[in-house]
């Protein structure tokens, strides 16, 4: 492994002397290349010198702790003990930052939430949830933009899906899909009994144009008036638009904008990130084999986490986390709970066998 750390250090002298060149932005695609390998190499090498730095402290300490002094033989074995510490939590933080990156740990998100079982209680759970990862959002600076909504008339979501924008998007909030659940009183409930309802998440990392290639022929496009809860252009023109992608069967409906142009952009966004997501699955089904463990399949029917109101806790099931503060996760707060899922999830990977063959 140190040697393999070695050549990445190399590579990234390497990288920092072609970015202090005077013609680095003649290109500006070859700069912009060089700047995201070194934003990657640069805390592997880092945590590489503080390893070499604490190796040498040992070294160093072991020496001093053979000499005369009984004072400076106390100091050499406390210095001893730490860079000892020092080596084994670098030596595990190294391993992590070896570990394969997620391609698509950097892009966009389109999240989709629906009401499940539960009826009109399950619908306004799904808005309760859209409202959470709306707050999250915001607390780190990403932008969200609904891309296609289906309200009831309480207030509650059948159906949502939105995009977050903004880098490591995906890394933070891939770990969200699944079947939510809530036990609670509901607002619709007079005799106070508590309820349990779900709604199902789906987080899809956002495609672009380049990764997916659509074949217009393979488009049947329709428009409708739209319909539901709304303004005044609500069923007054056929601004709504339905796209079905005819080899897939996949069906998908915009109709939240007045004009047809932006519901079909935002209807074909939503189609693009589908079909990507379904050239994944295929690709995790062939190299099934070689596929390392992860924290959750992603799958909707899995059950990832329940809210319950009566005594305020938070558990994810995955891991067996509770917390016992369900107002600050329902008001964005989640990053305790990413956080660990991270964790977890890499030292699955560790354990499957995740080491510097990355590199």
């Amino acid at each position: 492994m140190l040697e393999k750390l070695r050549l990445v250090e190399e590579k990234l002298t390497e990288i920092e002397t072609a970015l202090s060149a005077e013609d680095l932005y003649s290109d500006p695609a070859a700069a912009a290349r060089l700047l995201k390998e070194q934003k990657e190499l640069t805390p592997v090498v880092e945590a590489y010198r503080a390893y070499r730095r604490a190796e040498r402290d040992l070294a160093d300490a072991q020496e001093l702790m053979g000499g005369d002094d009984p004072e400076m033989r106390e100091l050499a074995q406390a210095e001893y003990e730490d860079a000892k510490e020092r080596l084994t939590r670098l030596e595990q933080e190294i391993k992590i930052l070896l570990l394969p990156k997620d391609e698509n740990d950097d892009k966009n998100v389109i999240v989709e939430i629906r009401g499940g079982v539960g009826g009109e209680e399950a619908a306004l759970f799904a808005h309760s949830l859209y409202r959470m990862y709306s707050m999250y959002a915001e607390s780190k600076r990403y932008a969200i933009e609904v891309l296609s909504l289906n309200e009831t008339e309480l207030g509650g979501v059948k159906e949502i899906s939105f995009e977050v924008r903004g880098l490591g998007a995906w890394a933070r909030f891939k770990y969200e899909s699944g079947t939510h659940r809530v036990q609670r009183v509901p607002e619709t409930e007079s005799s106070g009994r508590i309820h349990t309802s779900a709604a199902t998440v789906a987080v899809l990392p956002e495609a672009e144009e380049v990764e997916v290639q659509i074949d217009p022929a393979d488009l049947q496009i329709d428009t409708y008036r739209s319909g539901g809860a709304g303004g005044q252009h609500v069923n007054k023109t056929e601004s709504a638009i339905r796209i079905t992608h005819l080899p897939t069967g996949l069906v998908v409906e915009c109709q939240d904008e007045r004009s047809q142009h932006k519901n079909k952009d935002r209807a074909m966004k939503i189609l693009r990130t589908k079909l990507y997501e379904m050239q994944q699955a295929a690709l995790d089904k062939e190299r099934a084999s070689e596929r390392r463990s992860q924290v959750g399949s992603g799958d909707r029917s899995e059950r990832v986490r329940t809210y319950n109101y009566p005594q305020g806790r938070v558990t994810d099931h995955r891991i067996g986390l509770t917390l016992h503060r369900l107002d600050a996760v329902l008001n964005g707060d989640l990053d305790e709970i990413i956080d660990a899922l991270t964790a977890a999830d890499q030292a699955e990977k560790l354990r499957a066998g995740g080491d510097a063959s990355a590199v």
